[in-house]
């Protein structure tokens, strides 16, 4: 099995469960946005919802696709900037815990954390302090960090740094790595288009978008840009929510179908679809059995709060495939 190395925005996720919006409106929080926030406003959120339900994890796009890989028996690894705290601590701590090679780089800055702000409906509210992880550069990155992967993953929320980009990329294919990414939102996609069309088509293999991303990469509604997209990399697959995926390899189409589930917070969705796409790539499966192994997992943690499934339903899913 080939080993995938990730490497993103390292964030402890703080999930709070809110039993009306009043807290929204109190810090005038658009339901549903994701804001960038300083330190002191975030604590200040957090101290407020002290008594509220809450559950932490290690996150970030391609921490959540790292955490889902290694949860199916797949061997990886993370890269990352966390701060010299008790959250940078328990970053470390959480990958070690599930089998995942972490190297974590540390700051003197405070480690970055998302708190997701989860109202009654399950529509997810975030308020992001990047903190540390933004600090992570191209000279963190060295060759011994990739010995041994044979893909590296990336989440798309790095493409506003270009030079740790590139570095990534020139590291991976001097060690003959596959590179996946993520695309990640679409106004990063936009902000970052120029240079992102020109990384996917120079470096990318495989290439995850959402339909909203999909559009601001190419355009096009969901058939034609995956066509696009196909067209400048080996793999391009484009998710429709609801409606399942597309899947595309040369001229071969796969539409995949999603699982019935009974949805609870749509956090991870799109990195745990990455999770099990990978995990079947990684073992040689054909790409339409790769997308419904992604189709699965990313079924499977829409019905928990978080981005985190319990050992329960991991074997569940294991046993499916």
């Amino acid at each position: 099995m080939d080993k995938v190395l990730g490497i993103g925005n390292a964030l402890v996720d703080i999930m709070t469960k809110l039993p009306d919006d009043s807290t929204l409106e109190k810090f005038s929080l658009r339901k549903g946005s994701m804001q960038l926030s300083e330190r002191d406003f975030a604590d200040q959120i957090n101290n407020e919802t002290v008594n509220f339900e809450k559950t932490q994890s290690s996150g970030g796009s391609a921490a959540n696709t790292i955490h889902g890989l290694a949860s199916l028996g797949a061997a990886a690894g993370y890269i990352g900037k966390v701060g010299n705290d008790s959250f940078g601590e328990f970053f470390s701590n959480d990958m070690k815990a599930n089998g995942i090679q972490p190297f974590m780089l540390k700051s003197t800055t405070d480690t970055g954390r998302a708190i997701a702000l989860i109202s009654t409906d399950s529509e997810r509210t975030f308020a992001t302090y990047l903190g540390a992880a933004v600090e992570l550069s191209d000279s963190d990155l060295n060759p011994g960090q990739f010995k041994d992967y044979s893909i590296l993953h990336i989440e798309g929320y790095l493409v506003q740094n270009h030079d740790l980009m590139l570095r990534a990329a020139k590291l991976s294919k001097e060690n003959n790595m596959k590179i996946s990414i993520d695309m990640a939102s679409f106004n990063v996609v936009e902000d970052n288009l120029e240079f992102l069309k020109s990384y996917v088509k120079n470096y990318v293999d495989i290439i995850f978008a959402n339909e909203e991303e999909s559009k601001a990469f190419t355009g096009k509604e969901p058939e034609e840009s995956l066509n696009e997209l196909a067209e400048q990399c080996e793999i391009a697959v484009v998710k429709i929510g609801s409606k399942g995926s597309l899947v595309k390899s040369k001229e071969q189409v796969y539409k995949i179908n999603p699982i019935k589930v009974n949805p609870v917070d749509t956090t991870g969705a799109g990195d745990l679809f990455a999770s099990g796409f990978l995990y079947g790539y990684t073992n040689k499966m054909p790409l339409d059995k790769c997308g419904n192994i992604g189709s699965l997992c990313a079924g499977r943690v829409i019905e928990v709060i978080g981005s985190k499934m319990n050992n329960e339903t991991w074997e569940e899913i294991k046993k499916n495939i």
